[in-house]
Order: structure tokens, then C-alpha cells, then sequence
């Protein structure tokens, strides 16, 4: 097993040669805690990353609004299966019959089928999510519902919605008096004062030209707080929010927050996406994939120039957690180090299969362009490489204070085993997996691509 020191020297290795401003890392492994440390926290106005900075962690934030649901399914105050009306009645959706017929576990499984990656900043007020879910009304239904896992930015709202019509209270001090403080996460907050009042990152962005600016602190709107905006931890609290669900549902001092059977079903497949970014499966709120007989239960966040990984392993008592504070950068950074301690500390071989080696013919029907809410994707083919890039939609990024990226177009291999399956093999998203659909013609017609699901457009 590797040691601290080992980890520390890995961690400076990789973010020195990516350039990664600033980054946490934490690896639980049994009794054993390990963290590293690199760099700074704002290019700006620099202080040293140490044990107390607090990284936004984004939407690993969502396995906090999917813990406060539990604990009212628990008490019997909701129904996993229950229509979201019951707890939401004046819900409006473009799809009346989807509106009827969605369920809380669709908004927690990223099966509901309609555009999520909708941002509306409704403001900071108690009515936020009220506003949000009105804003909802005409959004367009673009798979069946329960029929396909699309990562749904805009069900999460919903849900933390449900918590306050169920509780009466708002979302973010429901999360906090029932989970984090319970469980002792005391820099684990939403609260932007307490995260100005500590050492905080702030993030930032890598232009094409490898030129590096500060981005804005908050992606704004009291909307996006089940989503995981705003939500910031340092590592120690992300591997103890990771112990207590490797655990049997009780806090250190002996507090039960949740049952062991259902963390346990947090952690079963609700739903298959197998060949997606997204892993094999998701249960409540978590990701799963397998790595030879191991089961990876994993989210992660990307939010405000900040990217973060969050992994463990329950059979081996095993979690790593990445914080960094650059985007894109942060991802690639945050891939590396978790294959090396996933090959480091438990032996885990992460090797890729090859890409197939396809005719043009063959890699010519891919090529098109696909569209989802916020993203544009275009594939084509330069000599023998079919390369995708995209174009991020300006209203989208101007919802979060964003500014749109200029990443060159990356290369797509697809892989052999059947089902149109993919992966990019260099660029920014290397490594990233996904697959395209084809409709009862056996014409391509969509693809899965970042965990998001988008439709062909007729040529």
C-alpha cells in the first residue's frame, strides 16, 4: 500500500505538469487517511492550498439532497414512487402525461427524460425553487420517461423543491440540520459568508493558448442549491462524507442518520447506462460502475471553475476524493490521480480495450450534428479520425456567468463489443465514454455523450 508521502509527491507531480493552480486529495483506506496538497487558491491573490481550503464540489452536492430525501422516505413522509404531484401538485410540464407520471426516484436516477441542463436564476429568495420549478413548464421531453438515463441538472431542483413542500423548511437548512451537522461535516456549507470567512479556491479557466484567468466565485441562483452549486467541503469532510456511507448509517457519536439498508439501496442500480460517461448504472443519486469484481459508487462536480472527484469502493473500505480549481484542466488531473490510486492502493487495472479500426464508410454514419439544451455537438471527419467538437449555447453560459470555451475538436474511437459505443482518445476529455442510438431504420439518430443524452438533427 502506498504511503502519504507517496501520494503527496504523486499528487505535485501531475499538477506541476498540467499546471493545475491549486488541488486537494484525500484517499481513505480502512482505519488509514492519506491527504496531499498543490498550489495555490487564487492566481490573483494567492494563498497556499492546505488542510482547511474549502472547493466547491458541485454536484457530488446531489448525493446530499438524495441522503435528506432518504431520511424522509425513512420516516414515511415520502414515497420514492410516489408521483412527484403529491408532494408538488401545481407541477407543469410541456408533456402533461409526464408531468403526471414522473416520480421522485426519476428526478434521483437522471431518468425523467427532459432537458436537464436548464438554468434559470430565480433569485435568492425562500420562493427560488417555487420559481424554478414554475420556469420548468417548457421544457422539452426528449426521451420517453424511464426510458434512458440523461443527466438531469433541472429534476435535482425539483427534488430539493419536494423537501421543502415535505418539511416546510428551507432546502439548504434541512441538508444542514439533518446531515451535516449531525455528521459533524462542519466545513461542509452552503453558506457563502462561513465559505468567505475560511481559505477558500476560487476557480479558474485554461484557454486554448494556455492562458489562465480567475472566474467568478458563485454560479448565481438559490435554484441550483440541490443541484450543487454553492456547496463547499474540504477533503477531510468529503472522505468522512464518504466513510459514513461505506458505514452502517450512524454518525461518530452513535447518531443513526440512515438505515444500512438504505444506504445500501442508494447504492443499487435503479437504472442502467451502461457504455455512458455516467458508468454502468445509477442508483439513488450515485453513479456505479464495475471494475473487474469491483463495484466504484462515484459522483463528482463541476461547477464555477471548479472540478472535483468523488470515488469509493465499499468492499475494500476504499475512497478517494480530488478537489482542483481550473477548468478544464481539473479533469484530466482529477482522471490521473484516481487510476493511480485506484492501481496504487488496490491493484485496480483501469486499461482501456482499443478502438476499433473503422473504414470511412463506416465512421461516415456518425458524422452529423447533434443538439441538446445547452450543447451543440458536431462530429466530422478529418482524413481517417472522426473528431467532435462542440458549441456551448451562449444563454445557457450566461445563466451560470460563464464564458463560452474554445477547445479544438477531439478524436472518437469507437470500441469493439457492440452498441455504437465510444471513447475519446486526446484532448480535454480523454478517456470519456459514451454511445449513439440508432432509430428503427438502424440510422444513427442520437448521442450520449458527457452523460447527457442529444438528438440528430434531420439533414
Amino acid at each position: 500500500m502506498r504511503t502519504e508521502p507517496e501520494l503527496q509527491e504523486k499528487v505535485s507531480e501531475v499538477a506541476t505538469r498540467l499546471n493545475v493552480p491549486g488541488v486537494a486529495v484525500g484517499v481513505a483506506i480502512g482505519p488509514a487517511t492519506h491527504v496531499a496538497f498543490h498550489g495555490v487558491t487564487n492566481l490573483d491573490e494567492p494563498l497556499p492550498v492546505d488542510a482547511g481550503t474549502l472547493f466547491q464540489i458541485g454536484s457530488t452536492g446531489k448525493t446530499y439532497t438524495a441522503t435528506a430525501l432518504m431520511q424522509l422516505v425513512e420516516q414515511g413522509r415520502v414515497e420514492l414512487d410516489a408521483p412527484v404531484r403529491t408532494y408538488v401538485p401545481e407541477l407543469r410540464l410541456k408533456d402533461e402525461q409526464v408531468a403526471h407520471d414522473v416520480t421522485v426516484l426519476h428526478l434521483l436516477n437522471h431518468t425523467a427524460g427532459w432537458d436537464g441542463d436548464f438554468f434559470k436564476d430565480t433569485g435568492e429568495g425562500p420562493d427560488a425553487l417555487d420559481l424554478f420549478m414554475r420556469a420548468m413548464a417548457n421544457l422539452e421531453q426528449v426521451t420517453p420517461l424511464g426510458s434512458m438515463v440523461s443527466y438531469n441538472n433541472a429534476s435535482l431542483g425539483l427534488a430539493g423543491l419536494v423537501i421543502e413542500r415535505v418539511t416546510g423548511q428551507p432546502y439548504e437548512e434541512v441538508v444542514r440540520s439533518r446531515v451535516l451537522q449531525p455528521l459533524g461535516l462542519e466545513h461542509t456549507t452552503f453558506d457563502r459568508e462561513v465559505i468567505t470567512s475560511h481559505r477558500y479556491a476560487n476557480g479558474h479557466y485554461r484557454a486554448q493558448d494556455g492562458a489562465t484567468t480567475v472566474g467568478q466565485l458563485w454560479e448565481p441562483g438559490r435554484y441550483g442549491l440541490p443541484q450543487g452549486a454553492v456547496i463547499s467541503s474540504d477533503v477531510s469532510d468529503q472522505l468522512a462524507w464518504a466513510r459514513f456511507h461505506m458505514g452502517d448509517g450512524t454518525a461518530p457519536d452513535g447518531t443513526r442518520i440512515l438505515s444500512r439498508e438504505s444506504l445500501e439501496r442508494m447504492q443499487t442500480a435503479t437504472a442502467s447506462c451502461a457504455g455512458s460517461a455516467l458508468g454502468d448504472a445509477v442508483g439513488i443519486s450515485w453513479f456505479l460502475r464495475d471494475i473487474g469484481d469491483a463495484r466504484v459508487v462515484f459522483h463528482g462536480g463541476a461547477t464555477a471553475g471548479q472540478l472535483s472527484y468523488f470515488e469509493m469502493i465499499p468492499e475494500h473500505s476504499f475512497a478517494m476524493a480530488s478537489l482542483t480549481n481550473c477548468a478544464p484542466v481539473g479533469d484530466a488531473f482529477n482522471d490521473e490521480i484516481m487510476r493511480w490510486t485506484f492501481a496504487s492502493y488496490l491493484g485496480l487495472d483501469m486499461s482501456e480495450p482499443e478502438p476499433l479500426a473503422l473504414s470511412t464508410d463506416a465512421l461516415a454514419d456518425y458524422v452529423g450534428t447533434y443538439h441538446s439544451i445547452a450543447v451543440v455537438y458536431t462530429l466530422e471527419l478529418t482524413g481517417e479520425d472522426l473528431m467532435v467538437s462542440y458549441v456551448e449555447d451562449p444563454e445557457a453560459l450566461a445563466e451560470l456567468g460563464e464564458e463560452p470555451s474554445d477547445e479544438p475538436p477531439e478524436p472518437i474511437g469507437i470500441l469493439p463489443g457492440g452498441g455504437d459505443r465510444f471513447v475519446v482518445t486526446a484532448g480535454s476529455s480523454r478517456g470519456m465514454h459514451g454511445y449513439f442510438t440508432r432509430n428503427a431504420n438502424g440510422r444513427v439518430d442520437g448521442i450520449h455523450v458527457g452523460g447527457r443524452y442529444a438528438r440528430r438533427a434531420e439533414s
